[in-house]
């Protein structure tokens, strides 16, 4: 007997950056609380949409300068990736993850997305980041970013 069996589509038209600063000898990681409708009050890392022709990591660059108004950033694919199922539309929503290294010196500049910025130790992050999964990144993230050296072969040369 045959089954015929439907599959749920995988959607990437997104990506996530975690940007970094090195804050009197420990990595702090910046997190933004959304003022617009969709996910309005919740907090997280920098996420946006892949627009045109660019590729994702394009995509990271843009969101970090448009959004928060820093450029000149040391730019990281993590392996790691946000996702989630949407029952209404029967997708999953998938978003590469990147890390930004950023000096010391530059500053938060917020669009109308955000209401407020923060930056937090790890641990902080981790316990005050909304979306499921995110803890999850971040704990990656501090292994192989913060605790450890980041690894060469992810760097985004650009």
């Amino acid at each position: 007997m045959s089954r015929n069996y439907n599959e749920v589509p995988i959607r990437c038209t997104g990506v996530a950056t975690v940007l970094l600063k090195r804050i009197e000898n420990e990595y702090k990681v910046l997190l933004l609380r959304r003022a617009t409708s969709n996910l309005k009050d919740v907090w997280c890392y920098i996420g946006g949409s892949i627009e045109g022709d660019e590729k994702a990591w394009e995509s990271a660059l843009r969101e970090v300068k448009e959004e928060k108004g820093i450029s000149n950033v040391a730019l990281y694919t993590s392996n790691k990736f946000d996702y989630i199922y949407s029952p209404k539309e029967n997708f999953i929503y998938l978003a590469p993850v990147f890390v930004g290294c950023v000096e010391g010196d530059k500053e938060v500049t917020l669009n109308y997305e955000h209401s407020e910025f923060r930056w937090l130790s790890f641990s902080e992050a981790i316990a005050t980041v909304t979306l499921p999964g995110n803890d999850e990144v971040l704990m990656s993230i501090e292994k192989h970013f913060a605790i450890r050296k980041p690894p060469q072969y992810l760097r985004i040369e650009y």
